[in-house]
């Protein structure tokens, strides 16, 4: 979700999420290594947010490598955004950083007008400001061979990307088609499986600020106002609670899904336009494990199905696919890193193949406390290596 959007967490749940994000430290010992070309070292950005105001120690900083140091001196979790000029669009995102610790953004960044954001709780708008990023004059100081490197893991995440995006789509129409159907058995059968395309590559939708809350919007998180479309609009109408009445009209359930198809369809012309670079595929790995741990494991994101640790092997499947494809870059620069990560994120697959049925997944509220706090304890274990990916990529 963006930061207009940001889910509350229930109260029962912060446990679990304050053990994930004290779990990922920064990557300030990374971040002072020198670059690989021998060129600049990056430009570091201290932030704090003490909950009610956001500092930067500096607005301005020149194009290349930037570290935003993130320290949470407030009393909840917080998280940092560096979103376009438009407020809406994510260029890069550290969540999960609880009361006292600290977390780091690394970026390569353009010039041009930016935005900042602090989001004590993780929810609303958040404390902004203006950033500017000024042309530094440097050409990338990156070797030949690891500009290679980048270009191929880049080339195979896009590929991966839109493939991933087109299964969405189709297996989108199918959904819609037996939702206004009204064959809810079908529906329901084809729900997970389908949005567990959206989620492997959930940084890349959520990039676009207006598309993805009318996309993945959450009940819990609607504005005064606002309306609710999507996936979980439609997940509500086909897991009903005891006193909910369901939308039973042939011209609303019509409208649903045909909005639903539209804009998964947007979401896919606009991914034909995207191209990404090192730094986004490392965030943006990081990003899909946060989304477990502040979504999946604590089991608010399929609040009405059940369905979340679908969503959960999604996001680690896009966020393994995003490490393997900057594996050879990292194997030259930090062989201990790639060999940690290689072992962690095959035991956090050990751990979810316990709960792999002939037909997907056991629905979440069939595990116990304890097998949760068992899958939390393996999200933890690879959330530290992975937040320090990134950095060592990069700079």
């Amino acid at each position: 979700m963006t930061p207009t959007v940001r889910r509350l967490l229930a109260p029962s749940l912060i446990a679990v999420v304050a053990l994930a994000g004290a779990c990922t430290d920064n990557t300030k010992e990374a971040a002072s290594g020198s670059d690989d070309g021998g060129g600049k070292g990056p430009t570091t950005i201290e932030v704090t947010d003490t909950g009610s105001e956001c500092t930067l120690s500096a607005t301005e900083a020149p194009s290349g490598n930037i570290v935003f140091s993130v320290t949470n001196k407030g009393s909840e979790i917080t998280e940092f955004y560096l979103l376009a000029e438009d407020g809406k669009s994510i260029i890069g995102e550290v969540e999960n950083i609880g009361p006292g610790l600290s977390r780091d953004l690394v970026l390569r960044a353009e010039p041009g007008s930016y935005v900042t954001a602090c989001v004590p709780g993780m929810t609303g708008d958040g404390h902004r400001g203006d950033f500017t990023v000024t042309d530094s004059g440097e050409t990338d100081a990156t070797s030949g061979e690891m500009k290679a490197l980048e270009a191929a893991a880049t080339k195979q995440y896009k590929d991966y990307v839109t493939q991933q995006v087109g299964f969405l789509v189709a297996g989108t129409q199918k959904f819609a088609d037996a939702y206004k159907a009204g064959d809810d058995d079908q529906a329901r059968a084809l729900y997970a499986p389908t949005r567990a395309y959206w989620e492997s590559i959930e940084p890349v939708a959520e990039s676009f600020g207006d598309l993805d809350p009318r996309l993945d919007l959450r009940e819990a998180d609607l504005e005064a106002g606002q309306e609710w479309t999507g996936w979980h609009q439609i997940e509500k109408q086909l897991w009903p609670p005891a006193d909910f009445t369901e939308i039973d009209t042939p011209e609303e359930r019509a409208k649903m899904a045909d909005q639903l198809v539209a804009d998964t369809q947007d979401l896919a012309t606009r991914v034909e336009t995207v191209t990404f670079k090192a730094d986004q595929l490392g965030n943006g790995a990081k990003e899909l494990l946060d989304e477990v741990a502040t979504g999946k494991v604590t089991g608010e994101e399929e609040f009405w199905s059940h369905t979340d640790l679908w969503d959960f092997q999604a996001n680690v499947d896009g966020a393994r696919l995003a490490y393997q494809a900057l594996r050879p870059i990292v194997l030259i620069k930090d062989k201990d890193l790639a060999a940690t990560l290689d072992e962690e994120f095959a035991s956090l697959q050990t751990e979810l193949d316990k709960y792999k049925t002939a037909d997907g997944f056991q629905y979440y509220t069939q595990l116990t406390p304890e097998q949760v706090k068992e899958l939390s304890d393996s999200v933890n274990a690879l959330g530290e290596p992975l937040s320090q990916l990134t950095a060592v990529v990069v700079l």
